[in-house]
């Protein structure tokens, strides 16, 4: 027992350090928001690919929350969006509204492929468009499903941290 205690101890608080800022993009919105921004994810029909990756991004190895992004449930009390999948024709007006209920200034974030040109999904029956067609798109993060260091590496460029 005591030795277990000893090693914890000797070995200390062990996680990832914190990566050099490689994300340069600054969006109008972001310089108000810079310290930190409430984010409202919405799935707009993806195949939840991008869902584990951003679960990842917010925890406790890649902690987006230490850069001052942070999940909020309501749109009412967040800054940005962080949308993902291609937009779906039962989606579309949903995420117009979600759109619209976020305070200003607000920012949207255009997670992965499908978001950013409806990637596998481009000329199916049910998709309404990407993102960028039923809302405007102030930062899109490319990828099939994105690793969480570039979506921590997009929120880091949202927050200025």
């Amino acid at each position: 027992m005591f030795g277990l205690w000893r090693k914890i101890w000797r070995t200390g608080r062990v996680a990832e350090p914190a990566p050099a800022r490689p994300y340069t993009h600054q969006s109008p919105g972001s310089r108000v928001l810079a310290g930190s921004v409430q984010v409202r994810h919405v799935d707009a029909g993806s195949c939840n690919g991008c869902e584990v990756e951003i679960g990842s991004a917010f925890g406790p190895v890649y902690d987006a929350d230490r850069y001052g992004a942070r999940l909020v449930a309501s749109p009412r009390h967040a800054d940005a969006l962080l949308v993902t999948g291609p937009v779906t024709r039962n989606m579309a007006e949903p995420l117009r509204r979600t759109f619209e209920a976020v305070p200003a200034p607000k920012v949207v974030v255009a997670v992965g492929d499908c978001a950013r040109n409806c990637g596998v999904f481009a000329g199916a029956y049910g998709v309404a468009g990407a993102v960028r067609d039923v809302v405007p798109v102030d930062v899109e993060i490319e990828g099939c499903p994105p690793r969480p260091e570039q979506i921590v590496a997009a929120l880091r460029g949202l927050t200025g941290r």
